[in-house]
């Protein structure tokens, strides 16, 4: 009589090991990000990010066209103004190019689900979320502006608000703002976790939003504690925000895992620009399999609770998936 399972029935052939597969990365679970620029003709590829672009608005309409083809659902929008100031005026001016942006994508691609990033760093001449005193970052001023960035990017034609900022409140300040200006049913996918990472040196390098002094450890959090990270997501719950997002992704799926078990909302991973980079450097070398290895990485964003990924691999995985080379 055997004295041991034998797990390895179920693993015999493809078949099998794809009809019980607990876990499964679906087109409909990417959202793509996408960055915006000032200016004509510019298709410029971000070095530390091969494979991903900079787009002035006569350039956006083939790529909102192979987005289409892909069968993804929806963007996020990134946006690079070419005027910055000290409260960063640009992220809230009704012809910014967030909300230009928007517009154009809402006419050209109407069946994407538009999300706006609501953030001032990019748009800041100092590269912080929030107006500066004294070397401080004034929260409650910077609720304001957030507020009306919110505001103007719903306007535009905004599908869902995306605040990114971390200061104290902005969940409850901008799902205010947002229903006294006639907008209740737009949803809020709150930044709830997001971490004070090294792991976004590329995307600063994309969106210009370097800080000039200091560094965001005082609103970004310690990539060391977790229970903080379930206050700051019970705020936000509170405060009135529709999904939950982690950032980054790849370091925390402990951090996805107990967002997950403890809320009661949607949970998005952001798989950020050093992770994105990271992978590609690495298959670029020929170090490793890229399909694989992204295909792996995703799978294990579901598998942590993440219903929703934001990643810049979403153009090939939607394209792997179509062709059906995706075998994960």
């Amino acid at each position: 009589m055997n004295t041991f399972s034998r797990h390895r029935r179920l693993r015999a052939n493809q078949q099998i090991r794809r009809m019980i597969r607990e876990n499964h990365v679906h087109t409909s679970d990417l959202i793509y990000p996408i960055f915006i620029v000032e200016g004509e003709n510019i298709k410029q590829e971000i070095p530390s990010m091969p494979g991903v672009f900079h787009f002035s608005l006569d350039q956006l309409k083939n790529e909102l066209n192979e987005i289409v083809e892909l069968g993804l659902p929806s963007v996020i929008v990134f946006g690079v103004p070419s005027t910055k100031d000290s409260c960063g005026s640009e992220a809230y001016h009704e012809h910014g190019i967030v909300q230009k942006a928007i517009r154009f994508i809402k006419q050209e691609a109407p069946e994407l689900y538009v999300i706006a990033d609501t953030c001032l760093c990019q748009y800041t001449d100092h590269g912080h979320c929030g107006p500066v005193e004294d070397g401080e970052i004034l929260n409650d001023k910077a609720l304001e502006l957030l507020v009306q960035t919110a505001v103007s990017q719903a306007e535009a034609g905004a599908d869902m608000i995306a605040p990114s900022n971390m200061m104290d409140g902005f969940v409850a300040a901008i799902r205010q703002g947002l229903d006294e200006t006639g907008f209740p049913h737009i949803p809020i996918l709150s930044y709830a976790v997001k971490y004070a990472s090294s792991f976004y040196g590329p995307f600063r390098d994309a969106a210009h939003s370097t800080p000039s002094f200091g560094d965001r450890r005082t609103y970004q959090m310690d990539p060391a504690n977790t229970r903080e990270a379930m206050r700051e997501a019970t705020s936000d719950v509170m405060e009135g925000a529709d999904l939950l997002m982690v950032k980054p992704g790849l370091a925390y799926l402990d951090v996805i895992y107990r967002v997950k078990e403890n809320f009661d909302l949607p949970v998005v991973a952001y798989n950020v620009s050093g992770e994105y980079s990271m992978i590609k450097a690495a298959s670029l070398n020929g170090w490793i399999d890229e399909q694989k290895v992204v295909m792996e990485m995703l799978v294990g964003f579901k598998r942590a609770g993440a219903e929703l990924i934001l990643t810049y691999h979403a153009k090939d995985v939607a394209r792997w998936i179509k062709e059906g080379s995706y075998t994960v």
